[in-house]
């Protein structure tokens, strides 16, 4: 099988993944040095937060739920097999993943960084994140509705933050926030404000960027070993990438500028031609999403939900690690 591998991002790590870290991958020795870095900063282990009674406040924590997350995500990646990887992507803090799955940074470093400011978010972060559709049930494109809801948020003073295609993420400060969610139609459980989140992919996130620059601009940045399609849909060769400037762009634009997820999702499928799209765990609530952007490519044809599940049924293009029934397929 030939795939893009997608890592995803902050909120996949919730109730239903307690103790799958341990459950998968207890005992891997990657684990072991995930953990050392932990101790060596102090932080609690990564087997106490995912062997927890509950799911609780401390999950929530920028540099905890960032940990858990790049965790899972690099040790299902290596799980791997009968699989010849094209590409990997990843949304929003995602990319920190894509970079040690791809090997831009090794899988320490790839650690340091996801922990590192996943923690400095917690720490220095303004502002927050809502989501909101902008697409139907039939997840058919709907420019207009787009167009309404980019609109609703600049009067609210709030600032495009990620392109999930079928929703958008938008960011600001708190007054901001709740005069959008007065302002738009309820729609089901949306406007849907994210715990713990902050203005991601904004400048009000500039001090962060200033702060991950000086703790992070000296990793070991290299070349990636396969490609990796970044934020803005732009591609990271092998043999063709400056790792300087794959530095700069993670800890400066990546930061402070919109992530348009559903450009990269387009991009590494018409780039790469993937057979499919193989989702890391935690959790499967990216998949919507993956599907989503192939939908709004126009990827082989697909124009809706109905289509997208007609191919999905017949020859699967969309696998997600946190499923077992999927999992199995590629491990």
């Amino acid at each position: 099988m030939k795939a893009v591998v997608v890592c995803p991002g902050r909120g996949t790590y919730g109730k239903g993944e307690l103790g799958s870290l341990t459950r998968l991958h207890g005992g891997a020795p990657l684990l072991a040095v995930y953990e050392a870095i932990r101790a060596e900063a102090g932080q609690p282990a990564l087997a106490a937060l995912d062997g927890a009674a509950a799911f609780g406040p401390g999950h929530l924590d920028g540099g905890n739920a960032a940990a858990l997350i790049h965790a899972m995500t690099v040790l299902d990646a290596r799980a791997l097999r009968g699989v010849e990887v094209l590409a990997v992507t990843g949304n929003s803090m995602g990319w920190y993943g894509a970079l040690a799955v791809a090997g831009a940074l090794s899988e320490a470093d790839g650690f340091r960084l996801a922990n590192g400011m996943g923690g400095l978010m917690a720490r220095q972060g303004a502002g927050g994140q809502v989501v909101y559709p902008v697409m139907g049930e039939d997840w058919r494109p709907d420019p207009a509705a787009r167009a309404g809801v980019l609109a609703a948020a600049e009067a609210a003073g709030l600032r495009l933050s990620i392109d999930l295609g079928g929703m958008l993420v938008l960011a600001g400060e708190e007054a901001g926030l709740a005069r959008f969610e007065a302002g738009v139609p309820k729609a089901g459980q949306f406007p849907l404000r994210l715990p713990g989140h902050a203005a991601f992919h904004t400048p009000l996130v500039a001090p962060v960027a200033a702060a991950g620059r000086a703790a992070f601009g000296a990793l070991g940045w290299r070349q990636p070993a396969v490609p990796m399609v970044d934020g803005r849909g732009a591609i990271w060769w092998p043999g063709a990438s400056d790792a300087g400037r794959l530095a700069d762009y993670t800890l400066g634009h990546q930061v402070v500028a919109p992530y348009d997820f559903a450009r990269a999702i387009a991009v590494a499928a018409r780039e790469f031609a993937p057979d499919a799209f193989i989702v890391t765990g935690p959790g499967t609530t990216l998949g919507g999403a993956v599907a989503q952007g192939l939908i709004l490519a126009g990827w082989r044809g697909m124009g809706d939900k109905a289509a997208f599940q007609a191919r999905q049924a017949a020859a699967p293009l969309l696998l997600s690690m946190g499923r077992e029934d999927q999992r199995g397929l590629v491990t």
